[in-house]
């Protein structure tokens, strides 16, 4: 009995309105199942994303209905959407498994293995919240871009080496530049710091160096801010 439930359903058969109805349906179900989990463990999303989730395994179902076993379908759906160019900007890596997910879940559901669609669908949707919440892979210590302005009278070599290793802190001076018509130094550097470490007080110790001047502390340094 447990066999029969993982059957394919339309493999082999003709196309029913009822078989297409209902892996339609099964399909919004998954995909509505998989965009709440991504809304559940992403910080940052957009509206339009977690809807195209829940409409994309419906769409890769109705190809896959629609081709069948027929060879010929199949090349001619392969070139019609040959014509079709999608331009995006590089998406998080774990948007693009999402998005592999809603396709293989809408594969499933097109060929009418519907059980193994829904095992596998409630196998990674637990398996993407358990890695949510135990933040598997995180770093303990991120890399950052400080940058400090300091008067010309203040040394810049060694000018915070000792708040660096009050906080622990391992530190690369990676620019200097003056402003100001030389009456100032911009010192650019890159730290490293412990995710326990207090960043307002590591920063207060900074101020109290550099007489309350402009610091900047960027989250996520890139080289073409160097």
């Amino acid at each position: 009995m447990i066999d029969s439930i993982f059957a394919q359903v339309t493999a082999g058969t003709e196309l029913t309105l009822m078989n297409a109805l209902l892996t339609i349906l099964i399909a919004i179900v998954l995909g509505a199942m998989i965009s709440f989990i991504y809304m559940k463990t992403q910080t940052n999303y957009t509206q339009s994303f977690t809807l195209t989730m829940i409409v994309l395994p419906v769409i890769v179902a109705i190809i896959i209905l629609l081709i069948g076993s027929n060879i010929a379908r199949a090349f001619s759906l392969a070139g019609a959407f040959s014509i079709i160019r999608f331009r995006s900007a590089p998406g998080d890596p774990k948007d693009i498994s999402f998005v592999l997910f809603t396709m293989a879940a809408g594969l499933a559901c097109g060929v009418g293995s519907f059980g193994y669609a829904i095992l596998f669908t409630l196998v990674l949707c637990v398996l993407m919240f358990v890695l949510k919440v135990t933040n598997f892979g995180a770093k303990k210590a991120a890399q950052k871009l400080l940058k400090v302005t300091i008067p010309e009278s203040l040394g810049y070599e060694e000018a915070f080496a000792e708040v660096f290793k009050m906080f622990d802190i391992a530190y690369e001076l990676k620019k200097v530049r003056t402003t100001e018509l030389g009456s100032l130094y911009e010192l650019v550097y890159v730290v490293t710091i412990d995710h326990l470490t207090s960043q307002k007080e590591f920063l207060d110790a900074i101020r109290c160096r550099n007489g309350n001047l402009d610091i900047t502390l960027t989250m996520s340094p890139t080289a073409a801010e160097f």
